[in-house]
C-alpha cells in the first residue's frame, strides 16, 4: 500500500520528545521550589507528554502565561 515514513516519524518523535522533555524540566523544577515532594515524585515518573505537566504548572503552581514567558527569558539569558 503505502511506504512508511521513517523520516516524518523521527520528526514526530522529536517534536513530542522536546515538548515534554520541556514541560516535565520546568514542572519540576517549580514542584521543587515549592517543596511540593509528593507532586514531584509523580511528575518524575508518570509521562504524560507533558500532559500533567502542564496541569501541575497552570493549576498547582498557578502560574500565567505571562509569568512562563518571563522564567523562558530568564533561562534563555543566562544561557547567552
Amino acid at each position: 500500500m503505502y511506504p512508511y515514513n521513517f523520516q516524518g516519524s523521527f520528526v514526530l518523535l522529536f517534536i513530542l520528545f522536546f515538548w515534554s522533555f520541556a514541560w516535565k524540566g520546568y514542572s519540576l523544577w517549580l514542584a521543587a521550589k515549592h517543596n511540593h515532594k509528593s507532586w514531584f515524585v509523580v511528575l518524575l515518573i508518570i509521562n504524560t507528554v507533558g500532559i500533567l505537566e502542564i496541569f501541575y504548572v497552570m493549576k498547582i503552581a498557578k502560574k500565567s502565561l505571562k509569568d512562563i514567558k518571563h522564567d523562558i527569558h530568564k533561562v534563555l539569558s543566562l544561557i547567552k
